[in-house]
């Protein structure tokens, strides 16, 4: 089965493209609330889309399923609606999977599962060392449809300075294992366009295919929307670009034993690239 790419972006004409050219999931992202100070520093990007994005993009996707990010469960304050009033709006615009965030424990697990009531998908953002702590209890709670684990913020939490080394040190086969055991579909991190990113997108896919991993976001970094304005550019970008992932997940298919040699090369380059950060 093909990787489910998820792409970010509130942009409708984007989000056309991206779906004609094979982005099974086009993504909105609601979430900031504590984001700034916990990412601080990084490069990194706070998207502030609204409901009205989603309402927008609704109107144009109609082949891929559209994904929301919510903020991690919160109450309402002076600056913004409670969690329930946000999935409430979230489902009311259309959306087909709500994504919690930054969540800690199994009771803001189970608070996200009551609030959305079975009126779309769930995906739980798996990305605080205290719930990669309590997973199993966290597995256990019914209603979880999907996992996706967050590189960035997890990295942060366990103090790793390259995202990926989350993969070098174990943890994101840990809690992949477990989704397995317990038959919920999982994935994790991003890529970049094959070829590029300081460790290259094609060991990265690879490592999907060896882990039985069923979903991955195409970051920033594989087509930046701030920085290329012609659309045409980005059509062409998606194109080419999608088109090359699928023809490597072809040859993961077939050649299944070069995981083990991945594997080696990948953990060779994290922990060069972990030792060059450490020295600056």
């Amino acid at each position: 089965m093909a990787l489910k790419l998820m792409y970010i972006t509130n942009r409708t004409d984007v989000a056309k493209v991206a779906q004609n050219a094979g982005v099974d999931r086009i993504f909105i992202d609601l979430e900031y609330i504590g984001k700034a100070d916990r990412q601080g520093g990084m490069d990194t990007v706070q998207n502030r889309h609204t409901i009205e994005d989603i309402k927008a993009v609704r109107k144009v996707v109609d082949k891929s399923e559209l994904l929301v990010r919510i903020n991690p469960i919160h109450n309402a304050t002076g600056e913004y609606t409670s969690s329930k009033e946000e999935i409430d709006n979230v489902i009311e615009a259309g959306a087909d999977i709500i994504m919690l965030p930054f969540f800690k424990s199994v009771e803001e697990v189970k608070q996200f599962i009551r609030l959305v009531d079975k009126r779309a998908k769930t995906m739980l953002l798996v990305e605080t060392p205290q719930a990669v702590d309590v997973i199993d209890d966290i597995l256990n709670v019914e209603g979880i449809d999907s996992v996706h684990i967050g590189l960035n913020d997890l990295s942060l939490g366990y103090g790793i300075k390259f995202m990926f080394g989350l993969i070098a040190d174990g943890t994101v086969e840990r809690v992949c294992l477990k989704c397995k055991q317990k038959g919920i579909p999982y994935g994790f991190g991003g890529i970049a366009a094959l070829g590029k990113g300081m460790l290259s997108a094609d060991y990265i896919i690879k490592e999907h295919y060896k882990l039985g991993s069923t979903c991955t976001i195409l970051s920033r970094s594989f087509c930046n929307t701030e920085l290329i304005q012609n659309i045409d550019e980005i059509k062409n970008i998606f194109d080419d670009g999608i088109k090359a992932i699928r023809q490597l997940e072809e040859e993961c298919k077939i050649h299944a034993d070069f995981f083990d040699d991945n594997e080696r090369k990948m953990n060779e380059i994290i922990s060069n690239i972990i030792n060059t950060i450490n020295e600056k």
